[in-house]
């Protein structure tokens, strides 16, 4: 078969970006990744690696029998994805999740582009528009787009741009958290990938401490923003002075709840409210504070965080912070396939598409590489079954909400996937011998339930688009 001499051309060269272009390159097509970095920076990257990780290392749940996210992993290593292969083999104990050493991770995705004759890496940023001439494009420039590139999509689609701030939780060094009031547990002692069943640091607070806690993040001095920059949170990543705003117990029914959680150092009393960290890199050095994406300044976080038991003396490598993630109106500027409508030869993948988080980004990235791989062969990728993890994301991203955009303000917002966006069964399931399932065994058998039915039509899927 002779190969297409005509590249195709992706902008950016972050999670999406990366596995875009190794999908085009498996198809043996020839393609060339634009990443500005690190000719010029971004507020929330430290490296010029492709795919680097800016907030948590965590691609979340593994599980995929109950889990979403699990069950979209599991169709992308189907898929021979290259972000799970090297998420796979840079993973560290994170209980039931598949977290990553972050730089090993980044280093081991950029090495497997850098060695691919079929993809040039330039390293350029992309200032407005592609060139006219370039007729096969993805763009998928990330929640970080540079002004000038958002300016000019802004422009073609005749969109109002669409933002929200994603907060970035602290990495603490692990050799100065006081362990002789903190312990290592994973909740319920559920062991991970990798993991032990004790793969979180637990740090318990009384309910005297966590009243003083709340107190100082509702009081504490925050990033202020200007009243063009206003503009809704993804509920997803709330800031934690966010979330203690909304109600004083807020934080103890989330990311602070104290279940499946049992103090070795005072065993008989049961701690008001737990704050968990995750193991950040292969080492162990680094933990990042579960759930703690704050908007408050850096002093104030600083003394805050050290009102927490184990924490009056941490070392923080890294303090939180706040990107500005910036996504389409996809439902109703792209078509079935991530083009936009208003110039096809425009396919954009991953965040800024709509979708949040790590995986349903790579995800996205994969299947509009294997789409415009395809369309450069002079085929077309069918696409995947709504039942799938993967269907049903895509189905978020171009037909969620459509009905309401037309008709009043605009609805669609970034969506992590779940369970809640498959179709629905076509059975109730039952348990042995045809009984009635309630509560939450009912729950569970729905989950594996819609899990099996999407890995059986990944499989025909696959097996049909070969």
């Amino acid at each position: 078969m002779t190969l297409p001499s005509r590249p195709v051309h992706i902008v950016g060269g972050g999670l999406a970006g990366s596995e875009a272009a190794w999908q085009i390159a498996r198809a043996g097509v020839p393609v060339i990744l634009h990443e500005m970095r690190p000719e010029r920076a971004t507020d929330a990257h430290k490296t010029g690696f492709c795919a680097e990780l800016v907030c948590s290392n965590s691609f979340r749940s593994d599980d995929a029998g109950t889990n979403a996210v699990g069950v979209l992993h599991r169709e992308m290593r189907a898929m021979e994805s290259l972000i799970m292969r090297c998420a796979d083999s840079h993973q560290v104990p994170a209980g039931g999740a598949l977290a990553v050493d972050r730089d090993g991770f980044a280093a081991a995705v950029t090495a497997a582009l850098e060695a691919e004759p079929l993809i040039e890496i330039r390293r350029e940023e992309i200032a407005g528009l592609p060139p006219s001439e370039w007729d096969n494009v993805i763009i998928a420039s990330g929640p970080l787009t540079s002004p000038a590139l958002a300016q000019a999509i802004g422009a073609l689609t005749g969109e109002a741009e669409l933002a929200f701030y994603d907060a970035i939780a602290p990495i603490v060094h692990f050799d100065s958290i006081d362990m002789d009031k903190a312990w290592l547990q994973s909740r319920y002692d559920k062991a991970g990938p990798g993991g032990t069943g004790a793969d979180y640091v637990n740090c318990p607070l009384d309910r005297e401490q966590y009243e003083a806690f709340v107190t100082s993040l509702i009081e504490g001095p925050k990033t202020e923003f200007k009243d063009f920059e206003k503009t809704p949170y993804f509920d997803g990543c709330l800031p934690i002075e966010v979330m203690a705003e909304r109600g004083r117990e807020t934080l103890r029914h989330g990311p602070m709840k104290p279940v499946g959680l049992t103090n070795p150092h005072n065993p008989t009393v049961k701690a008001y409210a737990i704050v968990q960290l995750r193991q950040d890199n292969a080492l162990g050095t680094l933990y990042n504070m579960v759930g703690f994406q704050t908007k408050l300044l850096y002093g104030a976080q600083v003394e805050t965080f050290r009102k927490i038991p184990g924490l009056e003396r941490a070392e923080f490598a890294r303090l939180g912070g706040l990107h500005r993630n910036t996504f389409l109106n996809s439902p109703k500027v792209l078509d079935k396939a991530l083009r936009l409508k208003a110039q096809p030869r425009l396919r954009f993948a991953g965040q800024i598409t709509g979708c949040e988080g790590y995986v349903e980004s790579a995800a996205v990235g994969l299947i509009a590489g294997r789409m415009a791989a395809l369309e450069r062969l002079g085929r077309e990728l069918p696409a995947p079954p709504l039942t799938t993890a993967i269907g049903a994301l895509l189905n978020h991203i171009t037909g969620g909400h459509i009905e309401t955009i037309d008709a009043g303000p605009r609805s669609f917002q970034p969506m992590n996937v779940n369970f809640g966006l498959f179709p629905p069964l076509d059975f109730t399931p039952k348990a042995e011998g045809g009984k009635r399932l309630r509560g939450p065994e009912k729950a569970v058998a729905k989950k594996r339930a819609l899990s099996a039915r999407a890995e059986e039509d990944l499989r025909g899927w696959l097996s049909a688009a070969q």
